[in-house]
């Protein structure tokens, strides 16, 4: 948001080679992660761990589309934000739902491998944000990928706590409320970066009307 109250309305749109280097090396991280807590997750028979690797796989996914749209028009940048947000909204609802189902099933989760997994992925997500956090104040194409880093450091803390309570109450109850937690944390990121899309395709359509009201102007004035 730092752009937005310094008066300047430019916003960086990820077009330096800096940038895409640490976008690669973001990359490389969230794709191994999301394959160790997937196995993980089948292991522990937690909730939470598979949560975090669908997060862990859509980031790998979205810094790619990121990368694919740097130096594209903003309406392009803007409609791959949108995409990103309804991949988002999709992976909270299925979260929702296989929590939901994990309330009929009988078994609790294994505290030891959830709180092992959720400490190594705590790490690759706080590498992942403390490369990027030069590029927090972007366009909507940025900024989702600094908010999806930012929402996993935090889903991370999420599953250690759920690891920590599963051990102390024997339950799986708070490995479900965690992977509840997350999805609404999916769902309301969306929302946030919907939000800054339309606003930016709005900005570009205005810019283009006066544009061609500036032409059309000139043109008379000739």
């Amino acid at each position: 948001m730092g752009a937005d109250c310094c008066g300047s309305n430019v916003k960086f749109d990820g077009l330096s080679a800096d940038y895409k280097r640490r976008l690669w090396l973001v990359i490389a991280i969230n794709a191994a992660m999301f394959a160790v807590e997937m196995g993980a997750g089948a292991l522990a028979g937690s909730q939470a761990l598979q949560a975090d690797a669908l997060d862990f796989a859509a980031d790998a996914t979205t810094y790619g589309i990121s990368l694919a749209v740097i130096g594209a028009s903003v309406r392009v940048r803007s409609t791959a934000a949108i995409a990103k947000a309804a991949s988002l909204t999709l992976m909270g609802l299925w979260v929702l739902g296989a929590t939901a189902y994990q309330t009929l099933a009988v078994s609790v989760p294994r505290a030891d491998v959830m709180g092992i997994v959720g400490i190594l992925a705590l790490v690759a997500n706080l590498a992942s944000v403390f490369i990027l956090v030069r590029y927090k104040d972007g366009d909507a194409n940025v900024r989702s990928v600094w908010l999806c880093s930012r929402n996993d450091a935090i889903g991370n803390v999420a599953v250690m706590l759920a690891a920590a309570a599963v051990w102390a109450t024997a339950t799986k109850w708070p490995d479900l409320i965690v992977a509840a937690l997350m999805a609404g944390l999916f769902l309301y990121s969306s929302i946030r970066i919907l939000q800054q899309s339309f606003a930016e395709i709005r900005e570009g359509r205005l810019a283009t009307a006066s544009g061609h009201d500036h032409a059309h102007g000139h043109s008379h004035s000739h």
